[in-house]
C-alpha cells in the first residue's frame, strides 16, 4: 500500500477558464456558459455531449459542444436526460431517459452520422427495465466492438444485450446479474478474443467472462463504492478495473485484486486518462454523505481534483474547483464541468517543461531514481535520460560510490562519450570498474580498436584468464569488438594460445600464420592451417611463407604445393577435386619457394611435368638448368650418364621451341655438347654445327655435316674448303672430298678454288689437279657444244631467210583439206593464213583471239614479242642504270634499289623449238595474210 502523504506534488497541467471567441471589436471575451439543467455528460468523436433536464421551453435536449464552442442540440426526451455513453471509435451515442413521470426510461441509439429532419438518426429505442419490475438505473456501459451493452439498477441487476446493439433484430437482451445492492459501476474489458465483465456494487465487485457460455462469474472483493467512482485503465495499467472507496483506491484483474493506493477522503468522480487517475473527492473538512445518494446534497461543497501518477508514485496536478458536475477528456485536453455552467480546461505541459520544472528539485534532493522514472514514464528521449544518468553517475562517484557510478555510467553508452567516463576510472585502484564498463561498452558494439585495447589490458593487469577466455571465446553473433586489434595487444601481452585461438575462430588467416611461425614456431601447425585454407588464401600464403615452411619442414612442404598445383581441395572438405575444377595454382610461381632446395625442387618440377603436360614454360626451363647443373657436378659416371640421358630426353620433348635461345645458352653455360648440336639441328643452324666441329678439330664431323646438310645450305661445302684450307696439317684426304662435292655440283668456280686452297703450305697442285683437269674438260666439251649450236643456228637463219624471200616473190598455194582446229574436212567459207593452217570460218570465229592472227601460231608468237620487247627494255634500263650509277654519290644504293626491281633476274628463254614448225612461225610474224574464199557462181 502506498502513503499518499508521501507523494510528491508537482503542476504538470495549466488551468484555465474555457472562454467565448474574441469579438469583432477585439474586447476581452467572457467566460462560457453552457445552457443551465446539464445533468450528464460524456465526450468523444471531436465533441463534448451533454443531457439535460426539463427546461423552461419544455423539452429535454441533447447538447454537443465541438471545439469552436457553437454549441447545437436536438430533443432526445421530453422530461429529462440520464445517462449518455459516447463511443470512442464509432458516432454512435447511446441515451437514457425519461419521457413521462412513472414511465419506465427509455434508451435510445442515436447515429449522428445519419439524419432524420435535421437530427441524429434513432436507430433502436428500447425500455431499460429488469423484467417486470420498474426500477431506477444507476450506470450505462457500451463495447467498443457494438455487440454489448449493459445497464446497471437500483436494484441491483444488470442488463446485458448481446448483438448489434444499433439493431432490434440482431441482439438479445437479458437479466446477467440480480443482487440486492445498487450497481454503481460498469467495465468492459476486451484482452484479445475474451471479454470480461466487471460488476461493482455498493457493497461488492464481480467479474463476468462473456467469452464463454453461460457467463461464469468471479467476486473479487467484500466491498464497493459509491456512482462514477469506478473506471477501467489503460493498457500502461494492464487494463485494471479502477474501484475508489473511501479510504483507498482497489486495482483489480478479472480474476484477482491488484494494489491500492491509500487515498483518503470522499470519492465522487473517478477517470482515467493518458496514464493518469482522475480523482474528484469532497474537501476533508465536509462531513461525509451517502456514497450512492447521488450529488444533490454536496452541491455547495468545496471538491478537490487531484490527478495521480500511480507508476511514479506523485501528484502530477490538484486543485480545487467549486461543485464538479464531471471531468471530460477531449482534444488531448482535460475538461472539468461546474455546476454554474462553467467549463474549466486542464492542458498538460509539454515533457521537457515539466521535466525541467521538477528536475532541479529532484536533482537538489538527491532523488535521481524518481527523475529517471519520471523520465522514462514520459517517453523522454534517450538524449534525456542520459544526461539524468550522467548527473547521477557524477554524484555516485564524487560520494565514492565507484561501483554504483558506474553502473550509472553504463546506461549513458551510446550517447556520452566514453573517454568521459575511462578517463575518471584510469586509476589502478578502479580498473575493475572500468572493466565492466569497457565489457558492456564492447557488448553495445559501440567500442572501437582502443577500446578493445585497453579492455584486453586491463584484463591483463588484473591476470582475469577466465574473463579473458569469456570475451574472447563469444560466438560469432556476439562478438562486439575490433579481432584484429584484440589479436595484436594479446600477442604483445604474450597471449599466444588465445591470440591464436582468435585469429583461427575468426579466420584472420594472416595473423593466425604469423603467430604461429614468429612466435610459436609450430611450423608443422602451420602448415596444416594453410592445407585447410580456401584455394586463393592457401596460395597467397604459400608465396608469404613458403621459404620459412621449406627450410623447416621440406618433404611436407613439397607435397602441400604439389595439391595445391594441381587439384587442391581444402583438407576437411567435404567437396572432391571434381567440383573443384580449375583451381590449380601456376606452379612457375612457387620456384622461388624453392631457394636451396634442389632435391625438393626437383621432385616439385618433375612432379608438375608428369601430371601437368601443360605446365608453365618456366617449369620446364628451371628443371632443365636442374639437371644440367646436377650433370655437371656429378663424378660418378654411371650416374652422369643416366643425367645426360634426362637432360637430352627433356631437351627432345619438344617443350623449347618457344624458348630456343634460352635452351641454348643454358647448354653451352654448362658445355652440354649433345644439347648444343641438338638445339643447333632444330634450329637449323648448319653453320654453328659445323663451326662447332670445327672449333673442337673434328674433321670427319665436318664432312658429315656438309654431306647431311649440303644440300639445304650449299655454302657449307666452300667454308669446309676454306677451313681446311688454313688448316697446317696434312688434310690433302678430307680437302680431296670437299672439291669432288664442289665438282659434282658445280658450286665453286675453279679460279677461286685455286686461290682458297693458296693459303694452305701443305696443299700441293696434286691436291687439286685431278680437279682442275676435270673442270678444264668439262669447259671444252661445253664449248664443242656451243659451236656446234651457233652453227646450227646459221644454217637455220639461213634457210628462214630464204622462205622468206620466196614468200614475198611467189604465190602462196593452200592446199589443206581440214580444219586446224576441228580436224574435219574443210568447207567454204573458210580462213586461210600464210603459215599453212586453215580453219572453218565458224572455228576461227570461236577460237581466235585476234582477226589477224592464226589461233594454232599465235601462243609461240607472242613468246617470241614478248622476248623482243625484254631485250629491248633491258636495253633501255642499261643505259638508264649507267647514268644513275654514275651521277649517284652512293652507288651501293642505286644497285639496291635496282635489285629490289628484278632487273637483274636470270632470264630464261625457250629456244628449242619445233623444227618442222621453225620456217612458218618466223613467216607468220614477219607477214600475216587472211584470205577468205567464199563461193561464187560462175
Amino acid at each position: 500500500m502506498a502513503a499518499y502523504l508521501q507523494w510528491r506534488r508537482f503542476v504538470f497541467f495549466d488551468r484555465e477558464t474555457v472562454r467565448e471567441p474574441s469579438g469583432p471589436d477585439g474586447a476581452g471575451a467572457k467566460p462560457f456558459a453552457l445552457p443551465p439543467g446539464i445533468a450528464v455528460c460524456d465526450s468523444g468523436r471531436g465533441s463534448l455531449v451533454f443531457g439535460d433536464i426539463l427546461c423552461g421551453a419544455g423539452r429535454c435536449q441533447i447538447w454537443f459542444l465541438p471545439r469552436s464552442l457553437q454549441l447545437s442540440s436536438f430533443q432526445a426526451y421530453k422530461l429529462r436526460v440520464t445517462h449518455l455513453y459516447q463511443l470512442k471509435q464509432h458516432s454512435i451515442l447511446v441515451s437514457i431517459g425519461e419521457d413521462e413521470e412513472g414511465i419506465n426510461p427509455l434508451v435510445k441509439v442515436w447515429n449522428l452520422e445519419k439524419r432524420d429532419g435535421g437530427n441524429p438518426l434513432c436507430t433502436r429505442i428500447f425500455p431499460a427495465i429488469p423484467g417486470n419490475k420498474p426500477t431506477v438505473v444507476s450506470c450505462l456501459t457500451v463495447h467498443e466492438n457494438l455487440n454489448f451493452m449493459a445497464i446497471g439498477f437500483a436494484d441491483g441487476s444488470v442488463v446485458l444485450t448481446k448483438g448489434d446493439i444499433t439493431r432490434d433484430r440482431h441482439s438479445k437482451t437479458q437479466i446477467l446479474h440480480e443482487g440486492s445492492y445498487p450497481v454503481t459501476g460498469l467495465a468492459f474489458r476486451q484482452s484479445g478474443k475474451t471479454t470480461h465483465l466487471f460488476v461493482v456494487t455498493t457493497e461488492n465487485i464481480q467479474s463476468y467472462m462473456l467469452s464463454v457460455k453461460d457467463y461464469p462469474h468471479l467476486e473479487l472483493d467484500t466491498h464497493g463504492c459509491g456512482l462514477r467512482c469506478s473506471s477501467l485503465s489503460d493498457p500502461s495499467q494492464d487494463l485494471q478495473f479502477i474501484v475508489a472507496g473511501n479510504e483507498c483506491v482497489y486495482l483489480y484483474q478479472p480474476d484477482e485484486r491488484g494494489p491500492c493506493f491509500a487515498f483518503e477522503g470522499q470519492k465522487l468522480i473517478v477517470h482515467w486518462y493518458r496514464g493518469y487517475l482522475i480523482i474528484v473527492s469532497k474537501d476533508q473538512k465536509t462531513s461525509p454523505k451517502s456514497e450512492f445518494a447521488g450529488n444533490e446534497a454536496q452541491n455547495s461543497d468545496k471538491q478537490v481534483l487531484n490527478i495521480y501518477d500511480l507508476c511514479n508514485k506523485f501528484i502530477a496536478y490538484s486543485s480545487i474547483f467549486d461543485d464538479i458536475v464531471d471531468v471530460l477528456a477531449e482534444w488531448g485536453s482535460l475538461y472539468v464541468l461546474t455546476r454554474d455552467g462553467k467549463i474549466h480546461v486542464l492542458q498538460e505541459k509539454d515533457t521537457q517543461t515539466k521535466l525541467e520544472a521538477c528536475k532541479s528539485m529532484l536533482f537538489r534532493k538527491n532523488l535521481f531514481e524518481m527523475a529517471i522514472n519520471l523520465a522514462k514514464s514520459h517517453h523522454l528521449d534517450s538524449d534525456g535520460l542520459s544526461e539524468i544518468f550522467r548527473q547521477y553517475g557524477d554524484h555516485l562517484y564524487n560520494k565514492g560510490n565507484h561501483d554504483g557510478a558506474i553502473q550509472q555510467y553504463i546506461r549513458t553508452i551510446g550517447k556520452l562519450e566514453p573517454s568521459y567516463v575511462i578517463r575518471k576510472f584510469l586509476d589502478a585502484q578502479r580498473i575493475h570498474n572500468l572493466t565492466a564498463y569497457l565489457q558492456m561498452l564492447h557488448l553495445q558494439s559501440l567500442a572501437n580498436a582502443d577500446h578493445t585495447t585497453l579492455l584486453l589490458n586491463c584484463y591483463t593487469k588484473l591476470k582475469d584468464s577466465s574473463k579473458l577466455e569469456e570475451f574472447i571465446k563469444t560466438s560469432e553473433s556476439e562478438v562486439h569488438f575490433d579481432v584484429e586489434t584484440a589479436i595484436k595487444v594479446l600477442r604483445q601481452a604474450g597471449y599466444y594460445s588465445h591470440a591464436v585461438y582468435l585469429a583461427e575462430k575468426h579466420e584472420h588467416h594472416e595473423w593466425y600464420l604469423k603467430i604461429q611461425l614468429e612466435d610459436i614456431k609450430n611450423y608443422q601447425e602451420a602448415l596444416h592451417y594453410i592445407g585447410k585454407l580456401p584455394f586463393e588464401q592457401a596460395e597467397s600464403n604459400m608465396k608469404r611463407y613458403g621459404k620459412i615452411l621449406m627450410h623447416h619442414v621440406p618433404n611436407e612442404t613439397t607435397e602441400l604445393l604439389k595439391i595445391l598445383c594441381t587439384d587442391y581441395c581444402p583438407s576437411g572438405s567435404n567437396e572432391g577435386p571434381g567440383m573443384l575444377k580449375g583451381k590449380k595454382a601456376n606452379s612457375e610461381e612457387f620456384i622461388p619457394v624453392f631457394a636451396n632446395n634442389s632435391r625438393e625442387l626437383k621432385a616439385f618440377l618433375e612432379h608438375m611435368t608428369e601430371v601437368q603436360a601443360d605446365s608453365p614454360q618456366g617449369v620446364y626451363d628451371t628443371l632443365l638448368e636442374l639437371r644440367l647443373q646436377n650433370w655437371a657436378h656429378e663424378q660418378d659416371e654411371q650416374m652422369k650418364e643416366k643425367l645426360h640421358n634426362e637432360a637430352l630426353t627433356l631437351l627432345k620433348s619438344g617443350r623449347f621451341k618457344t624458348v630456343f635461345d634460352k635452351a641454348l645458352v643454358l647448354c653451352q653455360m654448362h658445355n652440354f655438347k649433345d644439347g648444343v648440336l641438338y638445339l643447333y639441328e632444330q634450329g637449323k643452324l648448319f653453320q654453328q654445327i659445323m663451326h662447332y666441329h670445327m672449333q673442337n678439330e673434328q674433321y670427319k664431323k665436318v664432312i658429315e655435316v656438309c654431306e647431311l646438310y649440303g644440300n639445304q645450305e650449299a655454302c657449307l661445302w666452300e667454308q669446309a674448303l676454306g677451313y681446311f684450307a688454313r688448316k697446317e696439317e696434312n688434310c690433302k684426304e678430307y680437302i680431296a672430298a670437299v672439291l669432288k662435292h664442289i665438282e659434282n655440283k658445280n658450286l665453286m668456280p675453279p679460279l677461286l678454288v685455286v686461290q682458297t686452297l693458296a693459303h694452305n703450305s701443305t696443299a700441293t697442285l696434286s691436291v687439286i689437279k685431278d680437279y682442275l683437269v676435270n673442270k678444264l674438260q668439262k669447259q671444252s666439251r661445253q664449248i664443242e657444244q656451243d659451236e656446234q649450236r651457233i652453227q646450227k643456228y646459221r644454217e637455220e637463219t639461213m634457210r628462214i631467210r630464204l622462205e622468206i624471200e620466196e614468200l614475198k616473190a611467189s604465190p602462196k598455194i593452200f592446199q589443206k583439206t581440214k580444219c586446224s582446229i576441228c580436224t574435219s574436212a574443210l568447207e567454204l567459207p573458210s580462213v586461210h593464213f600464210l603459215c599453212g593452217h586453215s580453219f572453218h570460218q565458224h572455228c576461227f570465229e570461236s577460237y581466235s583471239e585476234s582477226d589477224s592472227e592464226c589461233p594454232t601460231c599465235m601462243p609461240e608468237n607472242r613468246k617470241v614479242m614478248d622476248m623482243i620487247r625484254a631485250q629491248e627494255q633491258k636495253t633501255d634500263l642499261h643505259d638508264q642504270f649507267q647514268h644513275q650509277l654514275k651521277c649517284s654519290n652512293d652507288g651501293f644504293s642505286v644497285v639496291a634499289d635496282y635489285f629490289g626491281r628484278g632487273v637483274f633476274n636470270k632470264l630464261t628463254l625457250i629456244t628449242d623449238l619445233p623444227s618442222g614448225n621453225m620456217a612458218t612461225t618466223i613467216e607468220a610474224g614477219l607477214q600475216r595474210e587472211r584470205l577468205i574464199h567464199t563461193k561464187r557462181s560462175t
